[in-house]
This record gives C-alpha cells, structure tokens and sequence, in this order.
C-alpha cells in the first residue's frame, strides 16, 4: 500500500511515517508526506528516512485542492494528520481552525471522490469532540459536544466524512485519540513546554486549580492503532485510540516537577480558560476487541525517556 501522509512533519505524523518507512507496518510500501512546514512542521523531524528509497516528501498545504488531487493519484490511501491543533490558539483566532481543519478535510475528499481510483482515507481525529465527561468514558456512539473552537473544528470535519461515506460511499473511517505524549511534540503542548520551562527555572502556568484529567497516550501506541484501523478498519466506522493512563494536570506537573528537580514553587496557578473541558475518557473496547489494539507503552517510563529526549535535543 502507497500511503499519503498528510501534515506528516508533524509531531504524530513524523512518528508514524518514520515507523512505516523503517518497516514497523507490513503492508506500507511507500509514504509520501505532505506537509506545510507551518510552526508545528519540522523538516528535520524526517531527517532519520529523507533517504529512504520508500519516501518522498512534498511541500504543500492541504487547503490546495489541485496539489492534493495530483498527489493523491500515486497514493492508495491517505491519513490526514494535517490539523491546527491548539486550543488556545483557536479562542484567540477560529478562522484559521475552520479552514484547515475544515476546509483541507474538505478538498481530500473531493480529491477522492473525483478519483478514478478507489483511495482509502482516515482522518487522525481528537476525544476533544466529545466534549466533556465527569465519569466514565466515551464509546464511539456517544454524542459530539465540542466546547473549545478547535474541537468544533474537528466535529465538523468528523460530520463531513460521515456525509460522504454516507452519499458518495468513499472508503474513509475516523480514529479519535486521547492526549498524545513522547518525543518531536512542538514545544506549545503542555508536557513539552512545561519540560522546558522548568528546566530553564521558568514557572509552568496551571489553569484553574489543576484538577481537570486527561488520558495520556504514548505516540508509538497512537500510531500502532491506526495503523491497524488503516488496514483492517471498516468503511464508515470510528475507533476510539486511548492510552489507560489517567491524571489530573496537577498530577502530571508534580511527575514533571519531579523530574526537573524543581518543587512545588515553580507553579502558578492562572484564571482558567474559557470553555475549559474538565475531564476526557475514551473507551477503547471497540479498536481492542475488533481490531487487536492494545497499549504497550509504559508512562512512568516513557515519560523519563520523553523527558530525556527534550533534555538532549534542546540543552546538548
């Protein structure tokens, strides 16, 4: 299978084209990323497979209908990684969410649909859509309440795919993750740029009083799961992708506090943030039972070795 990987610059896109070119996924014969090399797109996180005979990378943005109709004919499938993915980012300026996030997803799929060929497409999707739960988790079938302009972004795209699948019968499927973890994240996300922070003396800013909980969800296992809904997924079908690993933010800066060093005079608790969502759980029976994920991803370690990768890409 050719793939197109979308935004695969990118923190999660890099990590899974790496893997499929080195050959950690049978049945991927060739990736082509497609990146903007916007803030959040590093060249040099390809570095490692830029010779491969199994790579090629193309500089373009999503939002170019006649770019990804061209590329899209030497691939069988995409994956969209491609996303304005900062909350924050999106309260101070929606525009920019809707047209990336909306509007690429948008030219993909009448790219696709207009294709002679019969290209697969899975779109790397977000819990955010779910809004959020105060117990328990979401399953696939729970309803979209997005509360941030970035999530709304993402369920609007979720809902179009939907449509197609459901109108033009193109061969797209979801996944929706937890929060991602693990090295090449850009440094705006909150482990990276709290590592950073305290390891510059710097205070972390902790909104409200640091008891909203997230499920944390090592890259590698991210990566692992769609691939296998890539390949064994069923058209028109979503696959939660959790990590099992559930903390509170307070947590999780008191394990990042740990390993800099630093104590408990480094946070600063700041006004909460509107819309902020309280607590995210996704149920991942569904990807578990029909298709064989499973994490294997340690977070007390890999946490140490995410922290120890910052340290020596950013302070050797």
């Amino acid at each position: 299978m050719r793939v197109l990987v979308t935004g695969g610059a990118g923190f999660i896109g890099s990590n899974f084209a790496r893997k499929a070119c080195v050959g950690a996924y049978p049945g991927i014969t060739q990736v082509t990323v497609l990146d903007k090399l916007t803030y959040a797109g590093n060249i040099e996180n390809l570095n490692e497979i830029s010779q491969f005979a199994n790579f090629k990378f193309v500089e373009g943005d999503i939002c170019n209908q006649a770019l990804i109709s061209t590329v899209i004919q030497e691939c069988d499938a995409v994956i969209n990684f491609a996303a304005e993915s900062h909350v924050d980012r999106s309260i101070s300026d929606p525009s920019i969410f809707l047209t990336t996030n909306v509007g690429g997803v948008l030219n993909i799929l009448d790219s696709i649909r207009q294709s002679s060929k019969n290209i697969r497409f899975l779109q790397v999707s977000t819990d955010e859509v779910y809004g959020s739960i105060e117990s328990g988790a979401w399953t696939e079938e729970s309803p979209l309440l997005p509360n941030s302009p970035y999530s709304a972004s993402k369920a609007c795209a979720d809902l179009l795919i939907r449509a197609y699948v459901q109108t033009y019968r193109i061969d797209a499927l979801i996944t929706r993750c937890s929060n991602n973890y693990g090295p090449y994240q850009y440094p705006e996300k909150l482990i990276p740029f709290f590592i950073l922070n305290l390891l510059q003396g710097k205070k972390v800013p902790i909104y409200g009083k640091g008891t909203n909980i997230r499920d944390w969800l090592h890259v590698d296992d991210h990566c692992y799961g769609i691939y296998l809904a890539l390949m064994n997924g069923k058209q028109g079908e979503v696959y939660n992708i959790g990590g099992g690993t559930e903390l509170s933010n307070l947590a999780l800066t008191k394990i990042l506090l740990d390993l800099t060093g630093k104590d408990n005079s480094k946070i600063e608790y700041v006004s909460d943030r509107p819309g902020h969502d309280f607590r995210y759980k996704i149920d991942f029976t569904k990807i578990r039972n029909e298709l064989g994920y499973e994490p294997k991803m340690n977070f007390s370690k890999n946490i140490k070795l995410t922290f120890e990768w910052y340290v020596s890409n950013y302070f050797s």
